[in-house]
């Protein structure tokens, strides 16, 4: 709801400074301005009776909600991701399988066969460093 909006509900607000309204309080008799306005950078609306009307009161009289000093929240952003480990950690990890496939990259390439086991250690690398690349999303090649 546009701030416009409140405002021209209201009796003889009077702006006092940005973003900063007082105005006669429609909830109770008011003979001089009680009720203060602001509106937030984010477009939320704030509203303070200093007599002590509560807001769903100062609202109800000018016919608006509690909902209605808030701006939509858009539907199409998505919910942040979030990540179970942290980065940090994760790219440790990922910093020991690498030095394994380097090892025995060195070692193929010295002409030195890597034995059973070592195969099998350089297999399991290779897979969890396909399996953390397909977790993150990011897909090969991009």
């Amino acid at each position: 709801m546009p701030i416009e909006t409140l405002l021209s509900r209201l009796d003889k607000p009077r702006q006092i400074g940005p973003g900063r309204w007082i105005a006669r309080c429609p909830a109770h008799a008011d003979k001089s301005p009680s009720l203060s306005v602001r509106e937030l950078d984010d477009g939320r609306i704030l509203v303070h009776c200093f007599t002590g009307c509560p807001v769903n009161d100062v609202l109800a009289a000018v016919g608006l909600e509690f909902a209605d000093l808030y701006p939509e929240r858009p539907t199409d952003r998505a919910n942040p991701e979030r990540r179970p480990f942290p980065a940090a950690d994760i790219l440790r990890a990922l910093y020991r399988e690498v030095l394994i496939v380097s090892a025995a990259a060195g070692f193929i390439l010295a002409g030195r066969a890597l034995s059973e086991a070592d195969r099998g250690r350089l297999e399991l690398a290779v897979e969890r460093i396909q399996q953390a690349v397909s977790l993150s999303g990011v897909g090969y090649g991009r």
